[in-house]
């Protein structure tokens, strides 16, 4: 699916689609980076790899995964290959994109235990890319902190997934909503939920510790 609408991006619609919450689905022409991902330019990929894989790998490390043996760096490594595989299907900027890349690592994480074989490669090994920044940007002072994932493992699962979304890797609402396939308006009402189970539960532990 493609993310709602970006600040200014060029949009025009297409006939008859629809977003998930009943709307007309605006979908976005792409930028001069997807555009050259689309024709297999090696230095498209790079920008977007730099962009987004350090989000990408420390947003799938504050995910729980029912299979003990599937790292994040696994997940991250096959969603990027299914990104260049279907690279043609998506329209949008190099912003909007992260939405939709999260939405295959989603999709590839609830899948795990059905998969019978797994391809442990990397977008490196198609695109000749670099490996991931392990200091993307601010969130990853947040990947490594205990504390962070105590507290998230507190919410209930669509509250969670938002704040990593939002507050973890600094995600905007229309790119969160497409990464996990809900709308803008669930995303502010599980957002406001859970920094408010967050506060109460910060609250708590500083009356307990006095």
């Amino acid at each position: 699916m493609v993310p709602t609408t970006m600040p200014g991006t060029i949009q025009h619609r297409r006939h008859g689609e629809r977003r998930t919450d009943g709307e007309p689905r605006t979908v976005s022409t792409d930028d001069e980076v997807v555009a050259g991902a689309k024709r297999g330019d090696p230095e498209a990929w790079r920008a977007l790899y730099r962009d987004h894989a350090g989000r990408l790998l420390v947003w799938l490390g504050t995910r729980p995964t029912d299979d003990a043996a599937v790292a994040a760096e696994d997940l991250a490594a096959e969603a990027w290959l299914t990104a260049s595989d279907r690279i043609g299907t998506f329209h949008g900027s190099s912003s909007e994109f992260a939405g939709w890349l999260f939405g295959i690592a989603r999709k590839l994480g609830a899948n795990t235990h059905r998969r019978s074989q797994r391809r442990r490669t990397s977008p490196a090994d198609v695109h000749a890319l670099p490996e991931p920044p392990l200091v993307a940007g601010p969130e990853s002072a947040y990947a490594d902190s205990d504390w962070v994932g105590r507290l998230l493992a507190t919410l209930p699962a669509r509250e969670r997934e938002v704040i990593a979304c939002r507050e973890v890797v600094g995600l905007d609402v229309a790119t969160t909503a497409a990464a996990l396939g809900i709308s803008s308006v669930a995303v502010r009402v599980a957002h406001h939920r859970g920094l408010r189970r967050l506060a109460a539960q910060l609250d708590s532990e500083r009356s307990a510790s006095r």
